[in-house]
């Protein structure tokens, strides 16, 4: 398993609970949040500025889907996970590593994470 000391991760969501939560557990990981990022024009604008190592994105932002950032990490070779509450069975093949159900626990997010990171 990949260590994420030091990591430094793009996070995409949009609930503010939610990513102030992610933050909360990549730092009990030893990794650094990117963003977060609540918005697409916001993940546009982290993604431009890069330095970051993998990504966890939200699905859905506020009704837009995250798609499009997807295959921009993909064309740069960040890895990246999305994260649903949603069925992900709909969700298109890009190459992510995975899919991390809400409500997701720790363990999960830092497996997904490492697998993420380990495939690259």
């Amino acid at each position: 398993m990949t260590d994420l000391a030091g990591k430094k991760i793009l996070v995409v969501e949009d609930e503010p609970i939610v990513a102030m939560m992610v933050e909360d557990m990549l730092a009990d990981l030893g990794a650094l949040a990117v963003g977060p990022a609540n918005c697409l024009a916001g993940a546009a604008q982290l993604l431009h500025d890069g330095g970051f190592d993998a990504a966890i994105l939200d699905l859905n932002l506020n009704g837009e889907g995250t798609e499009g950032v997807a295959m921009a990490l993909r064309d740069r070779g960040v890895p990246f996970i999305f994260a649903t509450g949603y069925d992900s069975s709909g969700v298109m093949n890009l190459g992510e590593s995975g899919i991390l159900q809400k409500p997701y626990r720790l363990e999960q997010m830092a497996a997904a994470l490492a697998r993420a990171l380990d495939e690259r």
